[in-house]
């Protein structure tokens, strides 16, 4: 379809794609296209595609769309400050410190070429420009510098923009650029996609277009492929170094190179991180990530994967195996554990002829916490199954749901319970204390530090397990020196000093939504994917269905001694009760009314209750529809029975004793018990 452009008064009526030269044909179609940008974009594209192919048709369609005129200057391009661009600089510290070394070995690749190497954010704007002096100066003229922006609504088709538009690498070579001026430049970008599947920026290799021959596109363009490869595997390993990582390829030779596809797996098996090669590899995309299982991936499981790891990290070459897809296509693969792998001590394999031995009931701290709610069962289940594996472990959940106890539980339950356990509340310090608190100081680092000097909490952990409460209220430039500690293994305390080795077991623990932290900027991208081995959601107290154990469970804690229980009417309360405050307010509530029983009594009921909370459930019952409150004085009279029924026991058949501890009368008594010959409740 060819473009119907109008002649000028001074031309002759041509049609763009019949002009003798290329260039002619550029500049023609550039014209018309600008002159009919206002028409439907699909009708452009067919005429388009075989003069430029369809990724830079579909740019330059876009560029005109934005209004921009391919002669002449553009007006209005945004050019970061000073001031600008070291904020930008500033928030892109993660992409720039892995991009850096890129540059710096690229440049020793293209030394002696006439080639400018460019690094941009998702924004389109440049960062930062390294290569040949004499392409510099000439590249300023059309703003080819630190703080420039050059995405395609600014600039038209170029590699940068388009290649952050397309998401795709892309050479725009000569007159391919939708603006004239920019057409002495020929160069090739590759986008920066993060392990979460984000676009992060793009890598580019541009130059003069007389030095380039398009025989030598290809090889640019590999090259920074290659360069936006090398930052994407650092980014991989810094965020993935404590997770279950596999290296993937077709090719047993094709492992350890810039081809090689990269997933992270969580505790329990999801895929929490990975690059283009390695979803490519399952046949995925990448909303895969964070969603796909490795059970619906790969024909092997978890534990098998965490053996084999174990077995590389204690060897200094563990050759690669293959692996197979669901379809039952082959992949070589080499697994990784994380630096801080420990034993896992294999099972002992059954004497010839014998049955292999069962599993023997936990009967652990972990076990403690399951009280017959399934949501804290699955939870305690999974951590279970990490406890003595390198994974970090997350936990999210309201204020006040018992986050620390369950991370307590599991360090009680794991090969390191023998280790101290080192709480800190990241919330609770001041911002200009907790860099000294986590990390140590030396003696005279800061005024008023104390003259020997102080470990800091991360050095107490050591061998034992560092848990980090409210890691969500970390300030970033903590959070920054948290991250260097955990993929070192060696802490540098406040004031200097040698860095000093760690090894500990890390959990965290914050009732913020890490996700929506990490993308509103308060929380950094590399340290989340680091703590993010396996999360576990605790449920708030209003949906738990162990209402009763958990009292049950707490009165025993406070009263070891004193076999206490509580009125039917009162347990009928708090089941309805919505616990704002959690665990820790139903804990607080119980202590309180033991404190305020009588000496000798037993049961606890209304008057034992603190005033707010015996007003709250007052209101709630009050708030409830009258069917709804008769179905509650049924399962109140059982209650009421079962409650009588079991001080009865407690006393040994004494009903006099229960009567007396129960705070009622032996008539009273014998009413709730039921008519003679009719069992209680059992």
């Amino acid at each position: 379809m060819p473009l119907n452009c109008p002649p000028r008064p001074d031309e002759p009526r041509v049609n763009p794609l019949a002009q003798p030269c290329i260039g002619a044909r550029l500049r023609a179609a550039r014209r018309c296209l600008a002159d009919q940008a206002a028409g439907p974009a699909d009708a452009l594209a067919p005429a388009l595609t075989p003069l430029l192919g369809e990724v830079l048709a579909r740019s330059w369609q876009r560029s005109a769309q934005a209004g921009l005129a391919p002669q002449g200057r553009r007006h209005g391009a945004p050019h970061a400050s000073a001031a600008q661009l070291a904020r930008a600089m500033q928030r892109q510290y993660e992409l720039l410190s892995h991009a850096q070394p890129v540059l710096d070995y690229m440049a020793q690749q293209v030394a002696g070429a006439p080639s400018l190497l460019i690094l941009a954010d998702a924004q389109g704007m440049l960062l930062r420009t390294l290569g040949d002096t004499d392409v510099a100066g000439r590249a300023e003229r059309v703003a080819l510098r630190p703080g420039a922006h050059w995405a395609e609504a600014w600039r038209g088709t170029n590699a940068i923009g388009t290649a952050l538009a397309e998401e795709a690498p892309v050479v725009v070579h000569g007159g391919q650029h939708y603006l004239e001026r920019n057409g002495f430049l020929t160069c090739a970008a590759a986008p920066i996609i993060d392990p979460a599947g984000r676009l992060m920026g793009a890598f580019d290799i541009s130059g003069e277009q007389r030095s380039h021959h398009p025989s030598s596109l290809g090889h640019t363009l590999g090259l920074a492929r290659s360069a936006a490869r090398m930052v994407e595997h650092r980014l991989f390993d810094t965020w993935h170094a404590g997770s279950l990582r596999l290296r993937l390829h077709p090719q047993a030779e094709g492992l350890g190179t810039l081809g090689e596809g990269l997933l992270a797996w969580s505790g329990d098996g999801l895929l929490i991180g990975a690059n283009a090669a390695g979803l490519a590899a399952l046949g995925l995309d990448r909303h895969a990530i964070g969603a796909a299982r490795l059970s619906h991936c790969l024909q092997t499981d978890l534990d098998a994967l965490l053996d084999w790891a174990l077995q590389a990290s204690r060897s200094s070459h563990t050759p690669p195996r293959v692996l197979h897809r669901l379809d039952g296509a082959p992949l070589w693969a080499r697994v990784q554990g994380g630096p801080s792998t420990t034993a896992r001590r294999p099972a002992a394999e059954p004497a010839a002829g014998t049955a292999p031995p069962q599993p023997a009931a936990r009967s652990d701290a972990l076990a403690a916490l399951d009280t017959g709610d399934p949501a804290m069962a699955a939870a305690v289940q999974r951590a279970r199954r990490v406890v003595d594996k390198p994974i970090a472990l997350l936990l999210q959940g309201e204020s006040g749901v018992g986050k620390e106890v369950f991370a307590r539980a599991t360090h009680a339950s794991g090969p390191r319970r023998d280790g101290p356990f080192v709480a800190v509340n990241c919330a609770a310090l001041p911002e200009t204390l907790i860099e000294a608190e986590l990390f140590g100081y030396q003696g005279g680092a800061f005024t008023g530090a104390r003259r020997e000097g102080a470990p800091g909490r991360i050095r107490e952990a050591h061998g034992g397990t560092l848990f980090l409460d409210e890691i969500g209220d970390m300030p970033l430039a903590m959070q920054a020196r948290l991250l260097r500690v955990l993929q070192e293994r060696a802490v540098v305390p406040l004031g200097g000093g040698k860095p000093v080795p760690v090894d500990f077991a890390l959990m965290c623990a914050t009732h913020r939504t890490l996700r929506s932290e990490l993308d509103a900027g308060r929380f950094r991208a590399d340290l989340y994917y680091r703590l993010n081995g396996l999360t576990l959601h605790l449920p708030p107290l209003r949906e738990r269905g162990d209402l009763m154990g958990l009292v049950a469970q707490m009165l025993t804690d406070i009263a070891p001694d004193r076999p206490l229980v509580l009125d039917a009417p009162l347990s009928q309360a708090l089941a309805a009760y919505r616990w704002p405050g959690n665990l820790r307010q139903l804990h607080n509530a119980l202590r309180t009314a033991v404190a305020l029983l009588g000496d000798g009594e037993l049961q606890i009921g209304w008057a034992q209750l603190p005033d707010d909370l015996a007003a709250d459930l007052q209101a709630a019952r009050a708030r409830r529809p009258p069917e709804q409150l008769a179905d509650e004085e049924a399962d109140l009279r059982l209650q009421q029975a079962h409650s009588v029924a079991r001080m009865v026991e407690v006393c040994h058949g004494n009903l006099s004793e229960a009567a007396r501890r129960l705070g009622i009368s032996r008539n009273t008594l014998y009413r709730k018990l039921g008519p003679p010959g009719r069992s209680a409740p059992g």
